[in-house]
């Protein structure tokens, strides 16, 4: 799984489509050998100039002295190929604005939460033993496993090692990709895969959980004791290798929530309500906060923040310290939320509350507009594209607080008519239910 998640706008996309039950479906058919593809010139200007061949050559190398054997080069080479349209797609992608309550509505669909509690049932024995070493909730790791293939189902169709030699001759993210190439390698060479078996996503991961290469070498484990860590076919493979990435790679914290929906008074100080600030639980009990049915929070110390994926008027969760575990995986905050609320609702939590009136989210022109209005009062929002993400929340709490507006790091027409002076009048903002 990519931190940056390369992939999450056709997770996205995926979501519009997917079957009303989706089902394990084997792995695609092995292709045959792909046919190089000419490189693209100007992929070459972080190297040198040096020729794909050439630059390939010292990827060998490179293995060679990280320890990959001969035979598994000897294997890989006729998909060691480049193909620019690996490159084009990678610069291209888009991660599409969406609500929060639209995307968790489709990611975490009833027939998701059912497939996980199904599959819990199905896998017990490998459930429960992970759960034993790892600490890791059987309902955490199902709720990745239904986001990222749905169970299975959906890993993806393409050469797993012509997409990372591509994306390695690429200037973009080059060292990293041939770190992965390389590791891609290694599970070649200690027998887990075969270079034919290696069919993944188009950045290049593998699986049932969508592991990169480097996480497939170091968190893989063989769960069903036949000698290989399978993350393709063996669902004990997937479900311990996932839980030992959770536990060891994210730092989940044994026994410890993650995620809870809870109802916010009016008065709440607004500008508290961020992933960076951590109160007791019951400071956040003394501000009024309570769980959705009215109960009162515990009255203890263990640390949470308060989280408004779509600010004070719609849904508010207490996310906890394993909530970071969630952000490492996938730092689009729009996916974290929605992975720890499935995670929730496989464990046997109700489903969120509908908001109680609309919620305004600006169009896309306007918010698009409001980054860049940010940028000239000296925000970093990371890359200007209507989409509102970490940086640009962090941003807009920053003018809210500046303007005096309650500071929930949700935009609204009201910031950006401030920041656009206080004279120009901002156009009714879109409203969703």
């Amino acid at each position: 799984m990519l931190q940056t998640r390369f992939a999450i706008a056709a997770v996205m996309l995926a979501a519009l489509s997917l079957p009303a039950a989706a089902q394990f479906v084997p792995p695609p058919a092995r292709p045959a050998a792909p046919k190089a593809i000419a490189p693209s010139p100007r992929a070459a200007s972080c190297h040198n100039g040096a020729s794909f061949d050439r630059f390939l050559a010292e990827v060998k190398q490179q293995a060679v002295a990280a320890g990959v054997s001969q035979r598994a080069l000897s294997e890989a080479s006729p998909y060691l190929v480049y193909d620019q349209g690996i490159v084009n797609r990678d610069r291209g992608q888009r991660v599409f604005g969406q609500l929060f309550t639209e995307f968790a509505g489709r990611m975490a669909a009833p027939y998701r939460m059912q497939n996980g509690q199904q599959h819990i049932k199905q896998y017990a024995a490998a459930f429960t033993r992970a759960e034993k070493e790892y600490g890791v909730p059987p309902a955490v790791i199902a709720a990745f496993w239904g986001l990222e293939s749905d169970f299975g189902a959906n890993m993806g169709n393409l050469p797993t090692l012509k997409s990372l030699v591509s994306l390695a001759y690429d200037c973009r993210r080059s060292e990293m990709f041939v770190n992965e190439t390389i590791a891609a390698l290694k599970v070649i060479d200690r027998g887990d895969l075969t270079p034919d078996e290696m069919i993944g996503s188009w950045a290049g991961e593998l699986g049932q959980t969508q592991f990169l290469p480097t996480h497939y070498v170091n968190y893989a484990v063989d769960y069903d004791g036949d000698g290989r860590r399978d993350l393709l076919r063996s669902a004990p493979d997937v479900i311990g290798s996932t839980a030992n990435y959770i536990a060891n790679g994210l730092k989940w914290r044994r026994g410890e929530p993650w995620l809870e929906e809870i109802k916010v008074p009016q008065n709440l100080p607004w500008d508290q309500t961020d992933l960076s600030v951590q109160l007791p639980r019951s400071k956040w009990a003394q501000f009024g906060v309570t769980y959705p049915d009215g109960r009162p929070l515990p009255n203890d110390n263990l640390a949470a923040s308060v989280l408004l994926p779509m600010g004070r008027f719609g849904p508010a969760f207490m996310a906890y310290a394993n909530f970071a575990a969630y952000t490492e995986w996938n730092n689009s905050l729009i996916y974290s939320t929605t992975a720890g609320y499935l995670a929730s609702r496989i464990a046997g939590a109700a489903p969120m509350r509908k908001p109680a009136g609309q919620v305004a989210q600006l169009p896309f022109n306007e918010l698009k507009e409001l980054q860049q209005l940010l940028v000239r009062a000296g925000f970093n929002v990371g890359k200007v594209d209507g989409v509102l993400g970490q940086q640009s929340r962090a941003a807009v709490k920053a003018m809210q607080i500046k303007y005096g507006l309650p500071a929930d790091s949700w935009p609204t027409a009201e910031l950006l008519a401030r920041m656009r002076g206080g004279t120009a009048q901002a156009q009714p903002a879109a409203t969703v239910r």
